[in-house]
């Protein structure tokens, strides 16, 4: 079957079927829509997927964080079924479905938040879901501005690419927003040179006080929006101490704190959540925001907040068409009972054992392998032109990335510089799936160093 399968080039890439098809994508799809593989897909199963030439790949990026339980899996395919033999779409604000309801619930049981009574809604996108919370935040606090980091991705939508740090994603689109306002993000590895971790972080605080001073006074911010683990921005966890800080500003504050994990949530980490472990060190936020993984590849993410925040917006403010479609909420639901019955919150943490092992093992082997990070199984390879001057090396990474899908690794990059590879993994990927994926990944930085 694929998903047991290994990955087999069998022709040159692209191959004839699908260089086809890339000709037909120039003319008919805008050339800023980047496609970075030569490969057409015609099915997955698991961690792998077949192209249209018969080439098997493992994917190490499911579509950017959305496979967390794999390609076609089964179960989905019934629950969607389902579904829509009964009915695909009913708008929440006009006829309530069941499954919305049902979804929310779980939800409202499984997100950790500083409140215990919560509510959820439900949109289309990440970037969608982020706006909601934004205006979430700002009706209930009835406050103005918020506050973002450097590094930070949080979608291409006009807010969201505001309140994104990297300005190719919004680059010559404006005028933008205002009341969004930057702190610097706790870069460990590139942090003050000399500092330790404790003297690091408290840089870091500092300069968030700093936007207190001289950008915004903190009785006009309503929310701090931050990612667990920065995605776009190269893989990069946000310390616990930091975050037990952060909390105790906000709370001090009056300003609410956001967990961005559209691209952490759902076993990921090794917890359904990373605001899991920072619920456990007493540092949850107010309102969570996920996505991708939610619903095993259709499109829906969530905003869940406290009852009271929730009941403090007024009517109007949310709400839309597709937010929460029949459909998707099956999947959901489907989804969410497939991560709880297979543990994959265990095997998450198992991938990242013989992953880790093996990255640290470049660090010491290779020069260019300047950094290793992440949290669970969201971990990112950190590539420079040498450990003494952490120079990113993007040309590198791109190297490795033609390198491995010539040879059946779907690998991407990430970070400021384009010179950190993620790993993104289906966490259903076979034990020798992910060697495999090793070697190749290995391979290639011998081959292109």
């Amino acid at each position: 079957m694929l998903k047991d399968s290994l990955p087999e080039i069998k022709t040159p890439l692209p191959g004839p079927k699908a260089d086809a098809i890339l000709k037909r994508r120039m003319n008919a799809i805008p050339n800023a829509i980047k496609s970075a593989y030569p490969c057409v897909i015609e099915k997955g199963e698991g961690a792998m997927f077949e192209d249209v030439d018969g080439n098997r790949f493992l994917d190490w990026v499911g579509g950017v964080g959305v496979l967390n339980i794999g390609y076609s899996r089964p179960e989905l395919i019934e629950a969607v079924k389902d579904q829509s033999e009964k009915y695909f779409h009913a708008m929440m604000n006009i006829v309530t479905h069941e499954g919305y309801i049902s979804l929310a619930e779980k939800m409202n049981e499984i997100v950790p938040l500083k409140a215990e009574e919560k509510k959820t809604m439900f949109s289309n996108s990440g970037a969608e879901a982020i706006e909601n919370a934004v205006k979430i935040a700002k009706s209930y606090s009835g406050r103005p501005n918020i506050i973002v980091f450097s590094g930070a991705f949080h979608g291409r939508t006009l807010l969201a690419a505001s309140m994104t740090a990297k300005k190719s994603y919004a680059a010559g689109v404006g005028p933008f927003p205002d009341g969004i306002y930057r702190a610097e993000f706790p870069y460990l590895y590139r942090g003050p040179k000399g500092y330790d971790e404790v003297s690091a972080i408290d840089y870091y605080l500092e300069r968030l006080n700093k936007v207190f001073e001289e950008a915004s006074p903190a009785e006009y911010v309503a929310a701090i929006v931050v990612e667990p683990v920065q995605g776009e921005g190269g893989f990069i966890p946000a310390p616990l101490e930091w975050v037990k800080a952060l909390r105790n500003i906000c709370d001090e504050q009056g300003i609410l704190l956001i967990a961005d994990e559209v691209q952490t949530g759902f076993a990921r980490s090794g917890k359904l959540f990373v605001s899991d472990y920072w619920k456990g060190a007493g540092c949850p936020p107010d309102i969570l925001v996920s996505a991708k993984s939610i619903a095993g590849g259709l499109p829906l993410s969530a905003v869940t907040a406290s009852k009271e925040i929730f009941d403090g917006v007024r009517n109007g403010i949310i709400g839309g068409t597709f937010g929460g479609n029949a459909l998707a909420c099956a999947s959901a639901l489907k989804t969410i009972e497939i991560i709880e019955k297979e543990d994959l919150c265990s095997r998450a943490l198992a991938i990242a054992t013989i992953c880790r092992n093996e990255f640290d093992h470049w660090v010491e082997e290779f020069e260019e392998v300047g950094d290793v990070r992440g949290i669970g199984c969201m971990m990112g390879i950190e590539f420079v032109t040498d450990k003494e001057s952490k120079v990113p090396n993007g040309k590198l990474v791109s190297a490795i990335v033609d390198y491995c899908v010539q040879h059946g690794l779907i690998v991407e990059s990430a970070g400021s510089g384009s010179n950190v590879i993620r790993f993104l993994c289906p966490l259903v990927v076979t034990d020798e799936q992910l060697t495999c994926g090793l070697q190749i990944l290995k391979s290639a930085i011998e081959a292109c160093r």
